[in-house]
């Protein structure tokens, strides 16, 4: 059984509003070196906040987000880190168009499972229940 750690990523197209759409989760384990983001963009909720949002622009910096969790070159002197590095620094607070969601804690068996549970939990819209 594996403990991990996991936040939702967001995509605030006013921040001054606070209105967001869950487009993505990061997973971490540092015991299995475990680091990845699923990501998935809604653009029809983006555009229904913020018809103007630069959506091209929004995917380059959650393709950025993508590097960083590989690690390595692609990902420039982020990809340096560890795994638990990489993570935090993912997470850390900031008021730009793309945000973390407090961290939470968990445990599983198998991570990548979970990774996917979690997409469909927070980020992917309800199945209709009529």
């Amino acid at each position: 059984m594996a403990t991990y750690d996991y936040a939702v990523l967001r995509v605030v197209p006013r921040v001054e509003r606070g209105e967001f759409v869950n487009v993505g989760v990061l997973l971490s384990c540092a015991a299995q070196r475990y680091l990845k983001a699923a990501i998935e963009v809604d653009a029809a909720r983006l555009k229904a906040l913020a018809p103007t949002l630069d959506l091209a622009a929004v995917c380059d910096g959650l393709d950025a987000i993508r590097r960083v969790c590989e690690g390595g070159a692609a990902a420039g002197a982020l990809g340096r880190l560890s795994v638990r590095e990489r993570f935090h620094w993912l997470v850390a607070p900031r008021s730009g168009v793309i945000q973390t969601s407090p961290v939470h804690t968990g445990r599983c068996d198998d991570l990548d499972a979970t990774l996917d549970r979690l997409m469909q939990r927070m980020v992917r819209p309800p199945a209709d229940s009529r």
